[in-house]
């Protein structure tokens, strides 16, 4: 049963789908920034020192995962249960999408 001074499961689910756009453009961001330095990579890695596209993945890793705790986290701790579960999800399964591309390159 919701709270008195809890939001509307709708209101919840609009900010859910507000927060659901900029977070799909973060992760396609993410990708095409480790697509393109793995793609740069291919034609200067010497395989000496760490390529660009596993500083980007690093990188992209620790902004997503960021993003995640401190959206999704305060969020949840305002009572805001959907849109955070939501934040957690898909900005944690965008930290393993783009972790995974630098492991497979």
């Amino acid at each position: 049963m919701r709270q008195p001074n809890e939001p509307s499961t709708g209101r919840q689910i609009g900010v859910s789908l507000a927060l659901l756009v900029i977070d799909f453009m973060l992760i396609a961001w993410s990708v095409y920034g480790v697509g393109i330095a793995g793609w740069a990579d291919s034609y200067e890695s010497d395989g000496v020192v760490p390529t660009s596209a596993s500083r980007a993945a690093s990188q992209a890793l620790w902004l997503l995962c960021g993003g995640a705790v401190l959206t999704g986290g305060g969020l949840l701790a305002l009572g805001w249960r959907i849109p955070g579960i939501v934040q957690l999800v898909v900005l944690f399964g965008g930290a393993v999408l783009v972790s995974s591309m630098a492991s497979a390159g």
